[in-house]
């Protein structure tokens, strides 16, 4: 099913997009009757490790794809991996205990041993370069925390130390330094990673929504608008799973910014370095199509509440302020999920059949725990156990009784909103809409979407986000319809771009259309 020929989910492609639009696959016919043993939904880092690792295990599986593969966050990531993560090991330790603060950092060194093993392993070009790691504090409090830091990183194993060094042009009062850390091109890696994956036998069906998953006799049926696949596990890496469940409420959406800027001096920095501050900034340095380019990110904030334009203009006046900078040549966004006791939930799908697993709520890490996690699913798929099975299980989400038919009753209440009971006509609101703009405008007593492309034309949609309930709002700078309440995000003739909901906007015809 072609949902639509977007080529990532904004309106901003990232450095690597631009640089390699096309990681796609050639669509793959599947066997009437079929029975995989595994379908993978999602082709980004997770779905992709795990789908390889099964398949290289004997598996037959089939990875679907609502859009191309690198659609999402992978294709929008800043690609920094580490050996430390937004969760802090003295966090974590605060609410897992020690042993559990361990397994964490050992699963995040997981990850990051799985991407080098998978480029060794399968050859893959992808600019990885091994980098130190700064984190620098610019205030006492700041300090405080990095002290905090650094004694929870030693006591998970992580190799640290302070320093006095750090390649940044920002005062700082105290700086750790991580050896051991690493940088890569994601789309590069991804592409070879479904490289590998197709020659080992594996399928790969994009531009393939998955609508909903029934299980009847022990076998699991993903259903999408013109297919049915039938397979005996399902694995869910969709950065979160769809529709409603229990990790609306437990995973809060984020948009993180990003920017690749040319500078006039020539100097840049070669390491990944980040402060403190919240929101927090990075920096580092990476060749993208033949030009060394400084890519700065931070200014975060949850999807549909902060001003995207505002952040972009934020973090580029951060950006001039310790750099100069010849020319911004890139800037895009991202979504990350932020988990609510800090780990991911990685492991069976709560209140699911057996044989149905997902993985989410990566917080800011998606690189490393993303590649842990299709390892995770995986074992748990081929084996049914492992070792960080306890400790990032879902099921360590308490449900709300009876949370799942409460927020559907609230969804079908809001879904009879009359989108199909009148005609768009331009009304004054309309009228006041500028040219690829897009906002929340009354016509008739009734409240809709509307965007005015830039030929003129309005498009114009029921402004309640399909999976929940919620009203959407407009983000100028990605030209997206956006959920504030669980993430949803919608193009402006508000077909999904990204879940949990999975079915699009409805359509208001405008008058001169209606037959």
């Amino acid at each position: 099913m072609a949902t639509n020929n977007i080529s990532r989910d904004g309106a901003h492609k990232s450095p690597w997009q631009q640089e390699l639009p096309g990681v796609r696959s050639k669509s793959h016919l599947t066997k009437d009757g079929q029975i995989y043993d595994c379908v993978v939904i999602g082709g980004g880092i997770t779905g992709l490790t795990a789908a390889l690792r099964l398949q290289q295990q004997g598996k037959q599986t089939i990875i679907t794809e609502a859009h191309t593969i690198g659609f999402g966050t992978t294709g929008g990531t800043s690609a920094h991996i580490n050996t430390f993560a937004d969760t802090t090991y003295a966090e974590a330790e605060s609410a897992f205990g020690e042993e559990g603060a361990k397994l964490f950092a050992e699963a995040i060194a997981g990850g990051f041993k799985r991407i080098k093993t998978n480029i060794e392993t399968e050859q893959i070009a992808c600019d990885y370069a091994p980098k130190t790691g700064y984190l620098y504090a610019e205030n006492d409090d700041e300090v405080k925390q990095l002290a905090d830091i650094y004694k929870g990183a030693l006591k998970a194993g992580i190799a640290v130390q302070y320093t006095s060094a750090v390649p940044t042009p920002v005062t700082y009062k105290q700086a750790l330094a991580f050896d051991g850390q690493a940088q890569f091109h994601p789309l590069k890696y991804l592409k070879g990673l479904q490289k590998a994956y197709l020659q080992a036998g594996g399928v790969i069906l994009e531009n393939t929504l998955i609508k909903t998953v029934k299980t009847e006799d022990h076998i699991h049926i993903a259903i999408a608008a013109d297919r049915e696949i039938k397979a005996k596990a399902v694995v869910y890496a969709t950065h979160i799973p769809p529709n409603i469940n229990l990790f609306n409420f437990e995973c809060a959406p984020y948009r993180s910014y990003v920017m690749a800027v040319k500078l006039k001096s020539g100097k840049y920095p070669d390491a990944l370095i980040y402060d403190c501050q919240e929101p927090y900034h990075y920096v580092r340095t990476h060749m993208i199509g033949g030009e060394e380019l400084l890519l700065a990110g931070g200014l975060d904030h949850k999807t549909g509440h902060g001003d995207p334009e505002k952040a972009f203009g934020e973090l580029e006046k951060y950006i001039r302020k310790y750099y100069s900078v010849s020319s911004v040549k890139y800037k895009c966004s991202s979504q990350y999920y932020v988990p609510a006791d800090g780990l991911p939930y990685i492991g069976k799908m709560p209140m699911a059949a057996d044989g149905i697993y997902c993985a989410t709520g990566y917080n800011g890490n998606g690189m490393m725990l993303g590649s842990i996690a299709g390892e995770i699913l995986a074992d748990l798929v081929s084996t049914g156990k492992s070792k960080y099975e306890q400790l990032f299980s879902p099921s360590r989400i308490k449900p709300i009784d009876s949370f799942s038919e409460l927020v559907k009753e609230n969804a079908d209440v809001a879904w009879h909103f009359v989108a199909g009971r009148f005609g768009l006509h331009e009304t004054d609101s309309l009228k006041r809409l500028e040219k690829d703009q897009g906002k929340l405008v009354e016509v008739d007593g009734e409240w809709i979407a509307a965007y005015r492309d830039k030929d003129g034309h309005i498009h114009a949609l029921n402004p309640v986000c399909t999976h929940a309930g919620c009203i959407i709002k407009w983000n100028s700078e990605e030209k997206s319809w956006d959920c504030p309440c669980h993430g949803a995000r919608y193009d402006f003739d508000g077909r999904v771009l990204t879940g949990p909901a999975t079915k699009d906007l409805a359509k208001i015809k405008s008058e001169e259309t209606r037959p």
